[in-house]
């Protein structure tokens, strides 16, 4: 295995060698601190004298098989043996070393096997029992990773204090010799818009998320049976197209991410969306009024897709309306589920919110507010007053 390593690979091979017990990664969007992780781990694991397990955690399945799993076997690279892999398990066998890949949502494995190691990625999304739970069940040392959107346990009971903790902390400046230049472009641009979200994910300063837009929600594992319906929300180069299947039962509101992605062509969605099973002349898309180009475009392809309506105060209507629903995100969901622990409105210079909002967390909110207002327009059999 060939790699470019970082500073914060260093820190935590470092960290790892005096014996910490804790090492804990605190920092910004691409900082390395994931794949430094995970580089040392697979090291660790290749080259393991003696037998040894690595856990490595995530809040649910869907999470690890995007996240590390994804990340895992793009830095094995040619060195990747599918017969090492055992699927059903998620346990890959080095030798010696092994390391099994399973999410904090399985009580099971919680409670299962002692390891010798253990990753948790983004450990403030998961509960402080879970931790707890995972931490005492860990022989040699547990290392962590997260970004630092606000307080969470491991500020509160301080957990960073303890003697035998290494806290590095780590921003996309500590990874400028990996990450292209048109990404550190894309990323210095979107802070310049967002000072909140560059004081996080730029320069991975703790954060206060206040002013949340939907603060509250929760994670199924499916979407239940009912009358789904759909939200489209258009992007390309830098913005992704975001699809998402909803359904409405009773005071619930329940949605999937079915498409987020960029560079996606107008053919292209509507390509996807056969492929995902959207019935042409039948299912009810609700999508952005302001591309009537790429409406009319998808609907000659057979689709049913109006455009939302918009006017003087549609948003903050729609925000209203999707706010009177309790909210569920199917677990694979995991760039909308991010984008709604982030989807805030924006103070003004004297610290008061205004009706802005983040427009880096907005694309899955957006494709789910164009759907709830197009459905209940629907249901109503009426004209929608906005403003």
């Amino acid at each position: 295995m060939k790699w470019v390593t970082t500073s914060i690979y260093e820190k935590n091979a470092q960290a790892y060698l005096k014996g910490r017990r804790h090492i804990f990664n605190e920092g910004g969007t691409y900082s390395s601190k994931t794949y430094s992780i995970l580089q040392l781990l697979i090291l660790i694991a290749t080259y393991a004298p003696q037998p040894l397990l690595i856990s490595i955690i995530a809040e649910s399945v869907p999470h690890i098989k995007r996240g590390c799993l994804r990340d895992f076997i793009n830095l094995m690279g040619a060195d990747f043996d599918p017969s090492k892999f055992n699927k059903t398990d998620s346990v890959y066998d080095f030798g010696n070393g092994k390391i099994e890949f399973f999410s904090a949502d399985e009580p099971s494995k919680l409670r299962g096997a002692r390891r010798d190691i253990l990753f948790i990625n983004e450990v403030n999304n998961i509960p402080y029992d879970a931790y707890r739970e995972l931490d005492t069940r860990t022989k040699k040392c547990t290392i962590a990773d997260w970004n630092p959107v606000s307080e969470f346990f491991i500020h509160e009971h301080g957990l960073i204090n303890d003697p035998d903790t290494e806290y590095i902390h780590s921003t996309y400046k500590d990874a400028v010799n990996v990450t292209p230049p048109e990404v550190i472009k894309n990323i210095e641009a979107m802070g310049a818009r967002d000072p909140n979200w560059a004081n996080v994910y730029l320069y991975g300063k703790l954060g206060k998320i206040e002013g949340l837009v939907y603060p509250h929600f929760e994670q199924v594992n499916e979407l239940p049976q009912g009358d789904y319906f759909y939200g489209l929300d258009f992007g390309y180069s830098n913005d992704p197209s975001v699809l998402t299947k909803n359904v409405i039962i009773e005071d619930r509101l329940y949605s999937q991410e079915l498409i987020y992605q960029t560079g996606l062509t107008n053919d292209m969605i509507s390509n996807r969306m056969n492929e995902l099973g959207v019935r042409q002349h039948y299912d009810e898309i609700f999508a952005d009024a302001a591309e009537p180009k790429s409406i009319e475009e998808i609907h000659r392809r057979g689709f049913n897709i109006k455009p939302c309506p918009k006017g003087a105060d549609s948003v903050e209507f729609g925000h209203q309306k999707v706010r009177q629903y309790k909210q569920y995100w199917t677990k694979d969901s995991t760039n909308c589920i991010k984008e709604q622990r982030n989807f805030r409105y924006i103070p003004d210079k004297d610290g008061k919110l205004t009706d802005k909002t983040t427009h880096n967390f907005s694309h899955g909110m957006d494709s789910r507010r164009y759907a709830v207002i197009g459905k209940l327009l629907t249901i109503n059999h009426n004209p929608l007053h906005i403003g």
